[in-house]
């Protein structure tokens, strides 16, 4: 028997309805299945993020401790076993895939620190630096066509699309204009929308401690992998643990470290703001997040 956080409950109900209700009813018995069939047996309590269980294991045959991830199929958990063996081959700096089935997308990992995440880090600058040292080296990897993975070319032209829409929703004038200046960035550049493997998701959080054979390393987990440019990647460690005085240094750190021209990279991380900007007012919202429109304000000059 395995314990169903409450929280996941609560935002699989929310993002999938009906479909998350029958996810989550269908854990307990999906857990045992994977451990039989993978020889695995628990190995302390679960934890849980916004869509995914995971469960500690130990493998019987070897006694490798691992994490038997559990998460339903969607566009943006589709691509992530196929974006790890990628890392994996190129050795990025991503968590090992041990396993995958692609019917249920139950994934077997490597045992990470759960409780070592660069969030914990007292400097956000060093934990900056940390994220722009593994984004050199996972977008390092380019991405054929054909891999199975969402393209950014696509995402762009939706967002510029929705934008006269997006901004129309906001009650402030500013933000209104900033929103349309945000679009007016990623036309500049969404011709070339890039091949290189993104993660799309890596704030401080989603990098966790783990052992290798000069010690203890850093290791990205949980992508939304897609493909394209990568300044597409730099938006979250602009604003996790947000200081509008440090949007720069923190741009510029980036870009320097992954060999970004700053021009297109500013275009890209705006549409990061646009994106986020879709997706809440899709859902009622009419003001930009703080941090978000204080971050793009900056890139362009204005802060």
């Amino acid at each position: 028997m395995i314990d169903i956080p409450d929280a996941l409950i609560a935002t699989q109900t929310k993002y999938n309805g009906e479909a998350g209700r029958a996810f989550v009813a269908a854990l307990p018995g999906m857990a045992a299945d994977f451990l039989e069939r993978w020889g695995l047996r628990p190995d302390g309590g679960a934890m849980y993020g916004v869509c995914a269980l995971v469960l500690p294991v130990v493998r019987v045959a070897d006694g490798r401790r691992a994490a038997l991830k559990l998460q339903p199929v969607d566009e943006e958990t589709v691509g992530e076993p196929v974006a790890l063996r990628l890392w994996g081959r190129a050795a990025a700096g991503a968590v090992e895939l041990l396993e995958h089935d692609a019917v249920s997308g139950t994934m077997l990992l490597e045992r990470l620190d759960g409780e070592r995440a660069l969030s914990g880090v007292a400097d956000a600058r060093e934990a900056v630096r940390v994220v722009a040292g593994l984004l050199a080296g996972l977008t390092s990897v380019r991405v054929a066509e054909g891999a199975g993975l969402r393209g950014l070319g696509e995402a762009a032209a939706r967002m510029v699309e929705a934008a006269p829409v997006v901004a129309g929703r906001l009650a402030d004038a500013g933000e209104r204009r900033l929103v349309a200046d945000c679009a007016a960035a990623v036309r500049e550049v969404a011709g070339e929308p890039g091949d290189r493997l993104l993660h799309w998701d890596l704030h401080f959080g989603n990098v966790l401690a783990g052992r290798g054979e000069g010690g203890d390393r850093w290791v990205a987990i949980d992508p939304k992998p897609l493909a394209g440019d990568a300044g597409f990647e730099l938006f979250p460690a602009l604003v996790d643990r947000f200081d509008a005085a440090d949007v720069v240094w923190r741009f510029d750190l980036l870009t320097e470290a992954l060999g970004l021209d700053r021009g297109r990279a500013r275009a890209w991380t705006l549409g990061r703001v646009l994106q986020n900007a879709c997706w809440d007012t899709e859902e009622g919202g009419r003001r930009l997040v703080p941090e978000h429109a204080e971050a793009a304000r900056r890139l362009l000059g204005r802060g």
